[in-house]
């Protein structure tokens, strides 16, 4: 709300006609009148119809009164108003406008702490109500939001306000409208900035979300196993009824394994027995050794 009624104002139309009003007074007064007293009263009448000449911006209402009582409302654009017995109290913007507001130190249902920063958007849809009913309705509104959202951070765990944000601006709307309605304000929408917890608390919570990501992941990894054992189980099945493709695995393993120079296998003596595999390493190892000396040394001169 801003008041434009004050002594001395004048909008740039009255300004105008109060100039050329002033020169014709001070003109006719020079060469035809020359009387003191016909200047005077053409400087009030010039004053007065100047100042009844008002305008009101294209998003505002001018709320007049006429002897302290409510006359009605004017504007948008130029209108006309009766010096001294009318008087504009206020202009009133219709435009949709944002007020933030904050919450600082306030305790959620699981007594923790927190600060929020939350913004809200407006309009007056009644002027006329928002001039009669509150004085100053963008100090009530930046405190009547500050209260409520205190009110709904008490009933929420902090999880909640995490977690739920949307929702919970969409409740403070609510109330904040329920609110403001009778005052001719409607509350639009809500929304929350931030919401900061205390240092330590959150390190803590961040350690919580660690474990649980290793417990996760140990999890999966267990599954893994579980699902890895359940596949060789049938694989010996299938070697139990097929020792010759036990046999071909077996003889596929310690060729993957020998096929690197200088590499190493070591294997059960059970395994040596039950699959041939000792007859079948020493016949590799007695291949590689042949290939091995077959290979020319060149010599660097």
């Amino acid at each position: 709300m801003k008041t434009k009624d004050s002594i001395g104002y004048f909008n740039p139309v009255s300004l105008t006609v109060l100039l050329i009003l002033l020169a014709i007074s001070f003109g006719t007064w020079y060469f035809w009148l020359e009387n003191g007293w016909v200047l005077f009263a053409s400087l009030i009448i010039s004053l007065i119809i100047a100042r009844s000449i008002q305008i009101a911006d294209q998003w505002e209402k001018a709320v007049v009164l006429r002897m302290g009582k409510y006359r009605g409302l004017s504007g948008p654009g130029i209108f006309f108003i009766i010096p001294v017995i009318d008087q504009i109290s206020s202009y009133i913007d219709q435009r949709v406008r944002v007020t933030d507001f904050r919450a600082e130190q306030t305790l959620t249902k699981d007594t923790v702490p927190v600060n929020v920063d939350a913004v809200v958007y407006w309009t007056v849809w009644d002027v006329e109500k928002a001039a009669l009913e509150v004085q100053e309705y963008e100090k009530a509104i930046s405190y009547i939001a500050q209260t409520d959202l205190r009110d709904i951070i008490g009933k929420h765990e902090l999880a909640d306000l995490l977690q739920d944000r949307e929702k919970i601006a969409e409740d403070l709307q609510k109330t904040l409208d329920a609110n403001t309605n009778p005052w001719g304000i409607t509350c639009q929408t809500v929304g929350i900035r931030d919401i900061i917890i205390p240092q330590a608390l959150a390190d803590a919570m961040s350690k919580q979300a660690q474990a649980e990501r290793e417990r996760k992941a140990r999890v999966i990894l267990g599954t893994a196993e579980t699902e890895i054992a359940e596949k060789f189980a049938k694989a010996s099945e299938q070697y139990l009824e097929n020792p010759i493709a036990l046999h071909l695995r077996g003889m596929n393993m310690l060729y993957e394994g020998l096929k690197e120079k200088g590499s190493m296998v070591i294997v059960p003596s059970s395994a040596l027995d039950s699959m041939n595999l000792g007859v079948i390493g020493g016949l590799v190892s007695l291949a590689k050794t042949n290939v091995q000396q077959q290979e020319p040394v060149i010599k660097k001169p």
